[in-house]
């Protein structure tokens, strides 16, 4: 969520005329995260966010628009988009597609405990299920083919061991066969700082931007390796049993689910390792602009990798 394409007021002003959503009062441009461009609105009836796509087509947005929507009405809290005038959700502003969307409250958790993890484990797994209607499909964008392909992207950047580690783990994930994995909708990116907390409680999911559909327990690593990590960048073990009893409590883990869990959580280490090291050698233009530590999720993958051996 930064900053890549410049609003001013006065252009914000004329756009939300297509809306019932009062007087612009103020405009703030949100600067983490990496994919879109964001900013906090604040009208005379409230606070809303508003994002222009900088990657995403206007074919590819109604998946994730529609999903907010389903997603919405089973129960989960997540930003609901709001229809103009016309009744549409996506709009179009300084040439990008946009939508704006409900304001959630609450902060997202730098330290989460085992009951925030148990909490978190029970609302991915409600968002598994109510997934199941959900019509559309998308495949995963960011599957094995784009490691793979964003591999020789970024190789002239490696040194010889990040080479020798890359290749090898992408040889491994190319091996493994999830077929006959449990699959749905995920968000693929439920990270602390896309889950707000209100009073202790879970009071929202935000940036479903890399939904799609994929292996649930690709999901569930996703969380595992950002919620359940010490700062020896390895698992803490009371997080992870609390993310998997809370997850477990309204979907339980099929045997191949549990027989796949180490090799899932190399994978989710792979990806974020290889869109953090594409984000920083290969960055695009943006006037608030963030772009996170690589070595962090290759620290987290060797650990997998070392941990998995110790167990052979």
């Amino acid at each position: 969520m930064s900053v890549f394409t410049r609003i001013t007021e006065n252009e914000l002003t004329l756009w939300l005329k297509q809306y019932r959503l009062g007087q612009l009062l103020n405009l703030q441009g949100i600067a983490s995260g990496i994919e879109n461009t964001n900013y906090f609105v604040i009208t005379t009836q409230g606070k809303f966010v508003l994002t222009l796509f900088e990657k995403l087509t206007r074919s590819e947005l109604p998946y994730y628009l529609n999903l907010m929507l389903h997603l919405s009405g089973h129960g989960i809290p997540c930003p609901m988009p709001i229809r103009n005038n016309a009744g549409q959700i996506l709009g179009e502003l300084n040439n990008k597609p946009a939508v704006i969307v409900s304001f959630l409250s609450g902060e997202s958790l730098l330290h989460p405990t085992p009951e925030h993890c148990q909490v978190m484990g029970m609302m991915l797994a409600k968002m598994h299920l109510a997934g199941r209607s959900y019509p559309q499909y998308m495949p995963n964008p960011r599957s094995l083919q784009w490691w793979q392909a964003k591999a020789l992207e970024i190789d002239p950047f490696l040194s010889g061991d990040e080479k020798v580690l890359l290749q090898s783990e992408l040889a491994f994930q190319a091996d493994q066969r999830h077929e006959n994995l449990p699959e749905g909708v995920i968000h693929a990116d439920m990270f602390r700082d896309n889950v707000l907390f209100f009073d202790n409680k879970l009071g929202g999911i935000i940036d479903f931007y890399f939904a799609c559909n994929d292996s649930l327990l690709y999901d569930l690593a996703i969380v595992a390796n950002d919620w359940c990590m010490n700062e020896e960048k390895t698992l803490d073990t009371a997080r992870v049993y609390s993310l998997l009893k809370g997850y477990q409590q309204a979907r339980p883990l099929s045997a191949i689910e549990r027989e796949a869990w180490p090799s899932m959580l190399r994978a989710a280490a792979l990806r974020f390792w290889v869109s953090r090291m594409v984000d920083l050698y290969l960055p695009r233009s943006g006037e608030l602009t963030h772009a996170k530590d690589p070595n962090h999720f290759k620290a987290i993958l060797q650990n997998h990798r070392e941990s998995v051996a110790e167990l052979a």
